[in-house]
């Protein structure tokens, strides 16, 4: 984890955050009592993010030193600091000044004066962020490439910070993002590129589009979707049952509840994280969606914890859908369900079904390290609403430190097999089919990136009718992410890899799709941007730093052969942290749009989250509903595979039922891109668990349908068209 830079103390290990086990069905009330608990807990700890014990620390220090110019410069630095990461900007610059002043009086050496400077840009760019991206907050607000909405009508604080980063590169700080930031504060400032020196600007093409590609917008303040954040998760999904995608979102500061809202069916949404008992459920830095009880309603699985080492000891959270029950809300079942303890720091779990009776198991990866052993866990269904924890027996109780988790038939052989993306060489488990797995990743070619590796998942990238597997690498310096848009060759360590499958073993075929460029993938997850049946794939990056000010990358897959970055030609180069992301088609007009949780993980860091609506490619397309009988009443893990004509050919698109990515929940609802497809020839449905196959024949294009499992006939589905509004409600 990386902290702001520089001059930071190390933060000391304090208790773990744990509190008194839940109640089996605790109500709202007593939800938000429990977490509230654990986020003043947090907050009066040295927690690396939301402990205000080391601000204390600082303080007292501070007095300490009395007016002894040395001490007092590096107390108040040191104060600042933690001050930045607390979000008190404002508090945090008087005192950088301050110190900053007393160095160039008392000639300190140049390396803390250097400092000094850093710093204090940082905190006038975070002043200018809350001033003119947070308060005065635009659609276009903290998007590359910088227009006329993204100009701050308060120029004066990213100005000075401009000048400052400046003042760094003429004394010679040799650093690729000191010249980022003074670039991009000179473009916010609407000073560039006459306000930065030319030895010290970008690259003409640095900021221009790779490929032409429509421009989407944000529509998430139009609706009163644009929820202000921290890092956390995304979920879209129809939770009401009426038809129409919800969007519900969590966050992984402690202190904040979840978020939901309605599709009202009239373009526009309503909060209902109130009504639907989701208010009182604090933290959570990643969520999905399931149905693990098979009653048909999506439930949701919120976990917490991750990058938190012993503080993020907080229980994870199982919420049963009972919206047309008793209740009318989601309740909170954890305890009950067995999944309540032990509590282990964990961002990344996945539902499916391994040992095939039907129901949904689940494994959660959790953040073991050498000196805290949190073993990742598999929990198997017992179809009685509770979980028994299996993974020594199963052979999968992987110590390291996992940060996602994929499963996915690769090998084709009808069970769903593991894959754990980690710090450290990942870990690819063969399912044996007898309850146990195989750790087959030497064979597989599959352990790397070996140093950090983040968000994972099973796809058909290229619609050959195998999985191939993304795995997002978390280990490049942002310097070397700032250096990719200067011009620094292709190839440095630090891309996300894309592996083909070879018929069950893999090679990395990164290079020869495009995807050389060193990123910082975070929130990640795939859809289908243009309709043409590929899988694209959206990346929300950054680092905690709260200088990785980097924008989120698209990637457009063509016709499976390339992967083109499409981000400045298409609106997608938000500044912010990029997290939970999801796919889906909010107003039923053929093409799915993108909804993405935004923010960081320091207090100071927080940020509105997104909804871009797609401008429509007039593609033709299909939306497919699964009902298991046998398989479970989701068909999570389903394959599905769509033949359909163009002209005088046929082709092939291949599709798995699940939500998507590691770090982010698409709907479940297949939503199929057709390109110029005038008909289908078949649709074809493998149905996890109980390995029936089924095709269907009677499909037309630009319909949905629901497919059950034994039933030859589709059902129609009556999906109706929305158009989303364009002015706050």
């Amino acid at each position: 984890m990386v902290a702001p830079p520089l001059l930071l103390l190390a933060l000391l290990l304090a208790a773990p955050a744990q509190a008194a086990p839940p109640s089996p069905h605790p109500t709202p009330e007593q939800t938000r009592a429990e977490f509230t608990e654990i986020c003043e807990r947090l907050k009066a700890s040295d927690d690396q993010f939301y402990g205000e014990r080391a601000v204390v620390g600082g303080r007292v220090e501070l007095a300490a030193a009395g007016s002894h110019p040395g001490r007092r410069t590096v107390a108040a630095a040191n104060l600042a600091l933690h001050l930045l990461r607390v979000d008190r900007p404002g508090e945090a610059t008087e005192l950088l000044r301050e110190a900053l002043d007393a160095a160039r009086l008392y000639g300190f050496p140049p390396p803390l004066r250097l400092s000094l400077i850093r710093h204090l840009a940082l905190g006038y760019v975070q002043i200018a962020e809350d001033v003119n991206c947070v308060h005065h907050r635009r659609a276009a607000s903290c998007v590359l490439p910088v227009g006329p909405e993204s100009i701050h009508a308060d120029a004066r604080p990213i100005r000075r910070a401009g000048d400052l980063y400046l003042e760094l590169l003429d004394q010679g700080v040799d650093d690729p993002a000191v010249r980022w930031l003074a670039n991009l504060a000179r473009m916010l400032a609407d000073d560039y590129p006459e306000g930065v020196p030319e030895r010290f600007r970008l690259p003409p093409r640095a900021l221009a589009p790779e490929a032409p590609f429509q421009r989407w917008r944000d529509v998430a303040p139009a609706l009163g979707v644009a929820s202000f954040d921290w890092a956390g998760g995304a979920a879209m999904d129809d939770f009401d049952g009426d038809g129409l995608l919800d969007l519900v979102s969590s966050s992984m500061h402690p202190c904040e509840p979840m978020k939901a809202f309605r599709n009202d069916g009239r373009g526009g949404f309503e909060d209902v994280a109130r009504r639907w008992g989701l208010d009182g459920q604090l933290g959570g830095l990643n969520l999905m969606q399931t149905d693990y009880d098979n009653d048909g309603r999506l439930d949701l699985l919120v976990l917490r914890g991750g990058w938190q080492g012993e503080h993020g000891r907080i229980r994870r959270s199982l919420l049963r859908n009972d919206l047309g029950g008793p209740t009318g809300r989601f309740v909170d079942v954890t305890a009950a369900a067995g999944l309540a303890s032990p509590a282990y720091p964990s961002q990344a779990g996945a539902w499916a079904d391994y040992d095939g009776d039907g129901d949904l198991d689940l494994y959660i990866g959790n953040e073991g390290t050498a000196d805290a052993v949190y073993p990742s866990q598999l929990f198997q269904n017992q179809g009685d609403g509770t979980f028994r924890d299996v993974a020594v027996a199963a052979g999968v109780a992987f110590p390291g430190y996992a940060k996602g988790v994929a499963w996915g038939d690769y090998d084709d052989d009808g069970d769903p097999d593991l894959y754990v993306s980690c710090v450290g060489p990942n870990r690819l488990y063969r399912n044996q089919g007898d309850g146990t797995f195989r750790d087959v990743t030497a064979d597989a070619g599959v352990a790397e990136p070996s140093g950090r590796s983040f968000a994972t998942w099973f796809f058909d990238a290229d619609n050959d009718g195998d999985l191939d597997l993304w795995v997002n690498d978390y280990s490049a310096p942002a310097a070397a992410v700032f250096a990719s848009y200067m011009g620094a060759p292709p190839g440095a360590p630090g891309h996300p890899v894309l592996y083909r499958n070879d018929g069950g073993r893999f090679r990395d075929a990164s290079a020869e799709v495009g995807l050389t460029r060193p990123l910082l993938p975070m929130g990640a997850n795939y859809g289908d941007l243009d309709g043409d049946g590929f899988l694209d794939v959206y990346l929300g990056t950054g680092i905690p730093d709260y200088e990785a000010l980097m924008p989120n990358v698209m990637y457009r897959n063509e016709a499976g052969v390339r992967f083109r970055d499409v981000t400045f030609a298409g609106g997608f180069g938000n500044l912010q942290k990029g997290h939970g992301i999801a796919f889906g088609d909010l107003d039923h007009d053929g093409d799915q749009d993108l909804f993405q949780q935004v923010g960081g993980a320091y207090p100071g860091d927080a940020f509105y989250n997104t909804l871009y609506e797609n401008p429509a490619s007039g593609a033709a397309w299909l939306v497919l509903e699964f009902e298991g009988r046998r398989a479970n009443r989701r068909a999570i893990g389903a394959r599905v595979e769509v033949v359909v004509r163009d002209g005088e050919r046929t082709r092939s698109i291949h599709r798995v039922v699940g939500s998507g990515g590691s770090f982010g929940a698409s709907t479940l609802r297949q939503e199929i891109g057709l390109g110029e497809a005038a008909a289908m020839e078949t649709v074809r449905v493998r149905w996890p668990g109980s390995r029936t196959d089924q095709t269907f024949r009677s499909l037309q294009p630009n319909r949905a349908y629901r497919l059950i499992e034994g039933q030859p006939e589709p059902v129609p589905q009556d999906l109706p068209r929305l158009t989303l509004r364009s002015t706050p409600p």
